[in-house]
């Protein structure tokens, strides 16, 4: 059960990724498109091709995170024996854990602080933008929970047959 609750998150958060890039890269085209054949330009294209970019980061985050895409120094845990690695993992996974529940919380603090907030171009409140953190922060810590175990025991990140993270990352 959990394990279908997980490939639904995956799949759920990786067609959202997808669409929601789709939706700015058109956006942006169309923008350039107009700009140089008619001299005129979208005047929401950017603004919201920004917000969807901030929308992207946040959620992105999270599957980063789950197939060990972010920047780390493994030096320390792949030096040491077996039960202080483990030890070093269990300390870096707790620490991971509790910066994104603090930042969701604080953003979630930020959000409504700026609900009355709206853009210039679209008159979208700013909270609907800014919410794109505290999801993602909750993201990032659901899809912590789901590797924690492996990160902790071996060192290993959730595998994908369509990214490898060692590949993405030496780009």
């Amino acid at each position: 059960m959990l394990n279908r609750i997980e490939r639904i998150l995956v799949a759920c958060n990786r067609w959202v990724l997808i669409l929601l890039l789709l939706a700015m890269s058109c956006i942006v085209f169309a923008n350039v498109v107009l700009r140089y054949t008619t001299g005129d330009s979208i005047v929401w294209a950017e603004e919201v091709a920004r917000h969807m970019m901030i929308w992207v980061t946040f959620l992105g985050a999270g599957l980063v995170l789950r197939f060990g895409g972010h920047v780390a120094i493994d030096n320390l845990h792949t030096a040491v024996g077996t039960a202080l690695a483990r030890g070093v993992r269990s300390f870096v996974a707790a620490g991971i854990g509790l910066f994104c529940l603090v930042m969701a919380y604080f953003s979630m603090l930020y959000v409504w602080a700026t609900r009355f907030q709206t853009t210039a171009a679209t008159d979208i409140p700013m909270a609907w933008i800014y919410a794109a953190m505290p999801v993602g922060f909750v993201l990032m810590f659901v899809h912590l929970l789901f590797i924690a175990r492996a990160y902790i025991a071996e060192g290993s990140y959730a595998t994908s047959d369509e990214m490898d993270a060692e590949a993405a990352a030496s780009l």
